[in-house]
């Protein structure tokens, strides 16, 4: 039976942003955090590179904040850059102070003095500042956190559950509107529960399972993007979608990450021929921004019809790598490939969604008690392409930045009247099924195909016309049917595959990650692409 749940702050998402949100808050209020699956299923879990900050005497926020601005070409919000880089090391410190151990440099290390940190250099860095735990940075990050909120007292964690919808009180007929809470599916009673709550934070993550190929968790289906855009909230920057060079080429490897580290530490990309060819393409070659590789390696894949290129690191020590990337290197030995001796065939995948829901520095979306953090938002700091490690940064300054801001207004959020129960009444049990998977596999091929790394205004038109067959099918499914993950998870697709679409066809010129054939060049004219209900 469907249950009516009451907390003061609901969490939607269990990863670095939303449990950097809930632990602050649990200081003074009960939080509710709402996961689809534990700690292994967020995108926190799978971030092999690092957190970006600066950290080193020799680095400076200048110069990070130079280096985001440059990555974001043109589209940063300069405020919300300063603001995320200046609170770098106070959330390094939170995280030590949590658990977490970054790797420190050794007494015979070159890299600083012994017992510092041990940074490395990304694609768009000027400077060594990228802190890791070897190369599963994410990993030891969310197990810190995880297991940090599991023993709070005022953290209930329910997994299993996947938000359907935001409640806000335009559906009571009560003005002004803002959000009190959601209708949450409960995978183990296969009921839709009502969560109340005085706020909601919304922490969900990307959405690049929308592409065929993807370097994320099943679980970045978009969903906080699609469920604030139906609550009535602002979108932006929904055509820069990042795809990372370099996912592992395997048949079995389901496009498993290869660090943009290992190109940090000087791995070389070449041709199937050994060639290297990146000096054509940008003067900083392997570390140029990752926009800038993945056109390169979609263009001389397409050029000489390969299925893959190489990364290749087999010209450092076997020490470094084993230290390193001994993640990787474990990864690569089960597929038959030793990257101590041979290149790692790659080739890119949708990895990163630069675009979302609007927030400002607050963590604050335009509907009053509905805020965001992370992959979820479109905070300014990414611009049209995000900064290699900048994205575990800004989950932990913006989660932080929505806890203090409830805090400070929590007097003004109250639980108003019980909003109606979910009536599944008028629904039932399908036992169509192929007709989700169907569409589901449509809709990321012709992503893949028509709104990928390059564009063309005929591909996205292509591309708008299938959208919309398929929202009117799903649409159809999901009035008629008992709601499920997979039917959530593929209404919330589409609903974003339309915001994408749309935002791409907005802008006509290439500018960072939206790169087109019919608008190659930058207008001068620079503006955000902000989508409002």
């Amino acid at each position: 039976m469907a249950e009516r749940r009451q907390t003061d702050v609901l969490v939607i998402g269990g990863g670095a942003a939303g449990l950097s949100a809930a632990l602050p808050l649990a200081e003074f209020a009960q939080v509710t955090v709402i996961c689809k699956g534990g700690v292994e299923g967020g995108s926190t879990n799978w971030a092999q590179g690092g957190l970006a900050a600066v950290t080193a005497p020799d680095d400076s926020f200048e110069s990070h904040i130079r280096d985001t601005l440059i990555s974001g070409d043109g589209l940063c919000n300069e405020e919300a850059v300063r603001f995320t880089v200046t609170n770098g090391r106070k959330v390094v410190d939170q995280l030590v102070d949590w658990g977490v151990e970054f790797d420190r440099n050794g007494p015979d290390s070159p890299d600083g003095e012994a017992g510092t940190f041990h940074r490395t250099r990304e694609g768009g860095h000027g400077e060594r500042r990228v802190l890791h735990v070897a190369d599963s940075t994410g990993r030891a990050i969310a197990n810190s956190l995880w297991q940090q909120a599991t023993d709070h007292p005022n953290i209930q964690i329910d997994n299993d559950r996947v938000a359907v919808d935001l409640i806000t009180t335009d559906h009571l007929g009560i003005h002004p509107n803002r959000c009190i809470g959601a209708y949450v599916y409960n995978d183990i009673t296969k009921e839709v529960d009502i969560y109340q709550a005085r706020c909601v934070v919304l922490a969900t993550g990307g959405a690049s399972k929308v592409y065929l190929f993807t370097s994320n968790p099943d679980g970045a289906t978009g969903d906080g993007i699609a469920m604030a855009w139906r609550a009535g909230a602002s979108v932006a920057n929904m055509e820069f979608n990042q795809f990372h060079p370099t996912c592992l080429y395997h048949p079995h490897a389901k496009s498993f990450l290869i660090s943009e580290a290992i190109r940090g530490e000087g791995g070389i990309l070449r041709l199937p021929n050994g060639e290297r060819f990146m000096e054509r393409f940008d003067k900083r070659m392997e570390l140029a921004p990752r926009d800038i590789v993945a056109r390169a390696i979609d263009h001389e894949m397409k050029r000489l019809g390969a299925d893959c290129l190489y990364l290749d690191i087999s010209h450092a020590s076997n020490d470094l790598i084993e230290h390193h990337f001994p993640t990787i290197h474990s990864r690569c030995l089960e597929f038959g490939i030793d990257m101590t001796k041979d290149p790692i065939p790659v080739v890119p995948a949708a990895h990163y969604t630069c675009g979302g829901v609007v927030v400002d520095l607050n963590g604050a979306t335009d509907i009053p008690g509905l805020y965001a953090a992370g992959e979820t938002t479109s905070s300014g700091l990414h611009g049209a392409n995000r900064l290699a490690s900048n994205s575990l940064l800004e989950c932990l300054v913006f989660g932080k930045a929505a806890a203090d801001h409830i805090e400070a207004n929590y007097q003004n959020y109250d639980l108003p009247a019980d909003p109606p129960m979910w009536d599944a009444s008028q629904v039932t049990d399908s036992d169509e099924n192929v007709v989700l998977s169907h569409n589901w596999d449509e809709l990321r091929r012709f992503m893949w195909d028509y709104v990928g790394i390059v564009r063309t205004h005929k591909r996205l038109e292509r591309a708008r016309h299938r959208v919309d067959l398929l929202k009117h099918e799903v649409q159809d499914y999901y009035s008629n049917y008992q709601v499920g993950p997979d039917l959530l998870e593929l209404r919330n697709l589409l609903q974003v595959a339309d915001l994408i679409v749309e935002s791409a066809m907005r802008r006509r010129e290439s500018r960072g990650l939206h790169y087109t054939l019919d608008f190659p060049d930058h207008l001068d004219e620079i503006a955000d692409t902000v989508l409002r209900p």
